[in-house]
């Protein structure tokens, strides 16, 4: 566990002795109650919980970071007062820079409004969690961390590549009925090309899918079995899933591989034992989380045990099973989770699904434990105004094509639940709470194409900014990385001339380029004459500008004359010797340094900041670890390649990594997703076109053989149809119509995120001409709108900006 992820608990015995020094118990009172006092209604709530459960639906801007740690200080400053045993608070929240923000918040609330110790309380990430229990119960959760490699596998990963190679081998007739598909002809030809979209599309990504999926909710490759006998699919899609599951599970056992969903169940196992359950709990007096819609039920399951009576607690392996995921609350259950299931964003790729926050909101408001934060002060009233119409106009059209179809309106497949944003009171504690507009506060343009859009937008940004850039924070909010690579292109001499910073998020800030770097310079030491990857190298260097840019072609068409100039050789110019120079210290490093210490010392080399070289140690433990036993240089070089290709290796974040994003001064382009959270005085929302928001589901042509779905879908809904307690697991055609409802859903809290990330403006256009594909921007054609931007236009006709009126101003 890094610092980031936690914060040191101390003896309540001792703190207590402590404060009755510091100050007595009557005044505590009256700081907690002005700690109380300064917070909204919905806040105050969260504040005045003493025990039990308690669920909180929070909309965006409404401050549920903010009341959280007031929260927080709150309770743990009771504990104070009661002398309470030696327990201490434990604070979830979904990512590693949430984890510091909250944490450094409850500190500023125990030191300078209680005058406490900054102690008393953990802060985690759900995983960090899980890996703390797992860590101190090794015997009890299975994990040798000394042993084990943790791994994230995309569905290109060996791992997965091989499980599909095994599962094939093991059933050729499954297989060649998956072969056929729809019609076969027997054509040699044929069967070559639907073998290969097999084994390297579709069963890699049934397999990647269905394994996160089931493993995140506890659910077993036997379970998924017993589910397929209740479907009718000529494929048995889940049973083909299943045997895939299961051949990687017993390849990651083969090789002491470990993934995120492990941490989580090897924390369970620790809370299986009677006794280690009972340590835990009794070192934990309640369980606040965060951003509790992002949850998956496993993760739910793992918080409700520790933030249980450890008399009361049921952890049988029943338990675990669909329907008792989700308990109902009760007195002994000491836990508060906060949430938005209008921000739940990531269900399409994590098992994490609004339903769940939905139902533990339901159970509670039943016992009369439910707290609605509704007033937001981040955004100006018209932003508000637009979000809202968002909602209730998405689900409006939602329930009408479910009854034109005669469906039963099924309240939890409706994208969003009906919360309005209110704005604040007068004399509210937040400074500038609502702040008024710029311009109209809400801007609405129909560009020609794309490349009139970075005009005007360009043209915007300009403005806004005026003489004093670093007044204002404005960020473009893209739907996928490579918008925002073209953006970045189109936008940095016009940032240039103008002295504003353009900071895109997807190319900086994804520790990503850590792996790669690293791997082009030490095929370099290892083939040095190789003139691809004496390039690579280079172009390494000149990237983080160490060296000059010039022409390395012709540095690396002589690799040999360029590093080892002869006496007979051409004089080098300055440039060129720099570069040989700091090759040529790669070399002899790479002779004189032991294997394990070469990425620390590459990561020195490439000047990198604290992040990255805390990334490259992470990098370097990681392939020392996987290569331990057979260390040489062509197995240190084969596992960075696996993870450069085809893995998602996880930077290691800063404190600060929110604060980057939201600089004074600087255009930030970001994607919808990594914005969540976030706020800025101006947000861009370009492209916004109804092939991308909210999509269209469709089956890749080379894979249509199989039918007009895809497996992995299918299996996805399937699985979450058992998981939700639904009588029957619907067949392939509503399977797929589910997903579809899953991906138009999530696609539009995606869109209302972004909207409600402005403070004063918020920009937002759909050009007439677009790609269809951003891996080929230049290809234009006619795209139709998102939906939700004709329906804007109609309700704030007086926020659609002419075009017509500053051409001719212009």
């Amino acid at each position: 566990m890094s610092d980031s992820n936690f914060t040191a608990a101390v003896p309540q015995e001792s703190l207590h002795s402590e404060l009755s020094v510091r100050s007595p118990i009557l005044p505590l009172r009256e700081k907690i109650l002005a700690i109380r006092n300064s917070l909204r209604p919905g806040q105050q709530q969260m504040a005045d919980w003493q025990s039990g459960p308690l669920a909180i639906s929070a909309v965006p801007g409404a401050g549920k970071s903010t009341g959280m740690a007031a929260a927080a200080a709150i309770a743990i400053a009771r504990q104070y007062e009661r002398s309470s045993p030696r327990r201490h608070l434990v604070v979830v929240t979904f990512t590693r820079s949430a984890a510091a923000n909250i944490k450094a918040k409850i500190r500023k609330f125990l030191r300078d409004d209680l005058s406490l110790p900054q102690m008393g309380f953990f802060v985690y990430t759900l995983h960090g969690l899980a890996l703390n229990i797992a860590s101190r119960h090794s015997d009890f959760s299975g994990l040798q961390l000394e042993n084990v490699t943790l791994i994230t596998p995309t569905q290109s990963h060996r791992l997965i590549r091989t499980a599909v190679e095994q599962w094939i081998a093991n059933n050729s007739g499954i297989y060649l009925r998956l072969l056929e598909g729809h019609q076969f002809d027997g054509e040699e030809t044929e069967r070559l090309r639907r073998q290969s979209v097999l084994r390297t599309e579709v069963l890699p990504e049934l397999a990647n899918t269905v394994i996160h999926e089931a493993k995140s909710s506890g659910i077993s490759p036997e379970k998924l079995r017993e589910w397929s006998k209740q479907t009718t699919d000529e494929y048995a899609i889940l049973s083909v899933a299943a045997g895939l599951y299961e051949q990687y599970q017993n390849l990651m056992r083969s090789r002491d591989f470990i993934d995120y969903d492990d941490m989580i169940l090897a924390a369970l196992r620790v809370l299986e034992n009677d006794s280690a359950r009972r340590i835990e709990q009794n070192q934990v007096f309640a369980v606040f989380e965060d951003e509790a819609q992002d949850s998956s039920p496993l993760q739910t399951h793992l918080l409700e045990i520790l933030a249980s009576d450890g008399d009361k607690t049921d952890n049988s392996s029943e338990t675990r099973l669909i329907a008792s995921l989700l308990p109902t609350p009760h007195s002994a259950l000491n836990l508060v989770r906060v949430g938005d299931p209008n921000q739940a964003i990531n269900s399409t790729f994590t098992p994490a699904d609004p339903i769940y926050f939905r139902q533990f909101c339901e159970e509670c408001d039943r016992i009369k434990q439910l707290a609605t934060m509704d007033q937001a002060g981040r955004s100006t009233r018209i932003i508000i105004e637009a979000a809202n119409f968002a909602l209730k106009w998405i689900n409006n059209q939602w329930l009408a094509a479910a009854n034109n179809k005669q469906r039963t309106p099924i309240n939890r497949e409706v994208p969003f639940r009906l919360q309005t944003i209110r704005p604040v009171e007068v004399g509210d504690p937040q400074t500038n709470a609502n702040p008024a507009p710029v311009g109209q506060g809400l801007e609405l343009y129909t560009p020609r194409d794309i490349y009139h859009t970075v005009e005007l937008l360009s043209q915007r940004v300009i403005e806004l900014f005026g003489e004093d850039p670093t007044k204002n924070s404005a960020a473009i909010l893209v739907r996928e990385n490579r918008q925002g690579r073209w953006l970045a292109e189109a936008l940095t001499p016009v940032c240039k001339e103008h002295n504003i910073t353009l900071y895109d998020v997807g190319e900086r800030d994804r520790r990503s380029h850590v792996p790669q770097e690293i791997l082009a310079l030490l095929q370099f030491c290892d083939r040095p004459h190789s003139p691809d990857y004496l390039k690579a190298a280079l172009e390494a260097l000149v990237q983080r500008q160490l060296i000059p840019t010039q022409d390395l072609n012709a540095l690396t068409s002589l690799p040999e004359e360029f590093l080892y100039p002869g006496p007979l050789a051409a004089p080098q110019p300055e440039t060129v010797q720099k570069a040989a120079r700091l090759c040529r210290s790669l070399l002899r490093a790479r002779l004189e340094l032991p294997l394990y210490q070469l990425i620390s010392f590459l990561a020195l080399t490439l000047n990198y900041d604290q992040a990255e070289l805390a990334t490259a140690d992470k990098l370097a433990e990681r392939v020392n670890q996987q290569i331990a036993g057979n260390s040489s240089m062509g197995e240190m070089l084969s596992a960075l390649s696996e993870i450069v290709s085809s893995e998602r290796f996880e930077p290691v974040e800063t404190e600060d990594s929110e604060e980057r994003y939201t600089r004074r001064g600087q255009l930030t382009i970001i994607t919808m997703h990594k914005a969540k959270g976030l706020d800025w005085d101006y947000v861009f929302l370009p492209f916004l076109h109804e092939n991308l928001i909210p999509g269209r589901f469709w089956v890749p042509p080379q894979s249509q053989f199989l039918g007009d779905f895809t497996l992995s879908e299918v299996a996805r809904a399937q699985i979450r149809a058992a998981l939700h307690g639904e009588s029957t697991i619907p067949d392939v055609t509503q399977a797929w119509e589910q997903a579809k409802h899953l991906k138009i859903s999530e696609e539009y809290r995606l869109l209302y995120v972004a909207m409600t990330r402005a403070k004063r403006l918020v920009w937002m256009s759909a050009a007439q001409k677009a790609p269809f594909t951003w891996s080929k921007p230049d290809n234009l054609q006619e795209q139709a709108p998102c939906p939700v931007f004709p329906a804007l236009k109609r309700q704030f006709p007086e926020c659609v900006v002419n075009l017509a009126v500053m051409t001719k101003q212009a």
